[in-house]
């Protein structure tokens, strides 16, 4: 009788071992996936990713030559301002002078139209 006893209990412990040993190959083949997934995930990333320090870079350089640009633009874009802005008070004088010449033809006293302080002091500003 004891031998039985013996006997099952070996066998009762050798099933759990057994069921133990399947549940431990199970895991192992779940984390066998999952290394394998995460192995897959970091190749795309880095062959995402490994040009975008270079393309950083050129990204910078090309901002940086377009400021430059820019600040070699800056002073004609003033001076074509002027050149407009006088071009303007040069019409707004011509047409002063004109309208003021027309109306002393057709009038003995004539009005007297001065461009305001104002319109001068923005124009010559711009």
């Amino acid at each position: 009788m004891l031998l039985v006893a013996v006997l099952v209990c070996n066998g009762l412990l050798g099933l759990l071992c057994l069921v133990a040993a399947w549940q431990l190959w199970r895991l192992k083949q779940r984390l066998a996936r999952a290394a394998n997934t995460l192995s897959s995930f970091e190749r795309s990333v880095h062959r995402v990713l490994h040009r975008a320090p270079e393309v950083v870079g050129r990204g910078h350089s090309g901002i940086h030559q377009w400021r430059e640009q820019y600040r070699g633009l800056e002073p004609q874009l003033q001076r074509a301002q002027q050149a407009l802005a006088l071009l303007s008070l040069g019409q707004a004088l011509w047409q002063r002078r004109f309208l003021i010449g027309s109306t002393r033809s057709r009038h003995k006293t004539a009005p007297k139209r001065f461009l305001s302080s104002r319109f001068l002091s923005f124009m010559l500003k711009r």
